[in-house]
């Protein structure tokens, strides 16, 4: 691999937007898998790319979901949350991931 690809491309930031702590992902990381927010645009190849790049990780597998946004009332406003794109990905044997040290 050269020089410049070893490095984090700076849209690698742009595909990932955050990690995703809840009881349910934690419970996943037990079983190596990690879960982020990404870009509603962003494919699973570019997610891979980007984890693997981004936390120096071998991915074995992208699996994502969207959750359609839903209508909320706060204050008597009305409004809609908008719809989140997650990626779970699963890690290769003997790599991992601590998401709460960020990058």
């Amino acid at each position: 691999m050269s020089q410049a690809a070893r490095f984090a491309d700076a849209r690698h930031y742009d595909v990932i937007v955050s990690p995703v702590i809840t009881e349910k992902a934690t419970m996943a990381s037990e079983q190596n898998k990690v879960v982020f927010k990404v870009r509603k645009e962003a494919t699973k190849t570019e997610i891979k790319l980007a984890v693997e790049r981004l936390f120096d990780v071998k991915v074995e597998s992208v699996n994502t979901n969207v959750r359609k946004g839903k209508n909320r009332v706060f204050r008597g406003r009305r409004g809609i949350q908008g719809d989140v794109k997650r990626a779970v990905v699963t890690l290769a044997e003997g790599h991992r991931i601590d998401v709460t040290t960020g990058l």
